[in-house]
């Protein structure tokens, strides 16, 4: 049995929904799946573009929840954080164990505690 993958169009709808900007969102797609490699791409993206993509999606509408408004979660995943080393949520998120901290950060903020 194959893992579930997602449509190309889930990492299309991801950048959009982070960047606003083209070049931008060219830019995260291409951090998730190599331009050729997507280019190649039929509809589907691989088990692990896939999870990378979830991932980040996953961390968007988190902070989306937490901040109640899309431009203020947008600002957060793009601002360098103190707890993060100064690096922002969003270059934090690349990989699991990232994700997990930024989602930490998002969880305190949520319950009002220091992050």
């Amino acid at each position: 049995m194959m893992p579930a993958t997602l449509p190309k169009a889930a990492l299309r709808e991801t950048a959009s929904w982070i960047f606003t900007g083209k070049a931008e969102q060219k830019r995260l797609m291409n951090r998730i799946v190599p331009e050729a490699t997507y280019k190649r791409r039929r509809d589907r993206l691989s088990a692990a573009e896939s999870e990378r993509t979830e991932r980040i999606a996953r961390i968007a509408a988190n902070a989306e929840y937490v901040w109640g408004s899309r431009d203020d979660a947008r600002r957060f995943l793009t601002t360098p954080h103190p707890a993060l080393g100064g690096r922002s949520p969003l270059e934090t998120a690349m990989t699991e164990l990232g994700a997990r901290q930024v989602e930490e950060i998002l969880g305190k903020i949520f319950h009002g505690l220091p992050s």
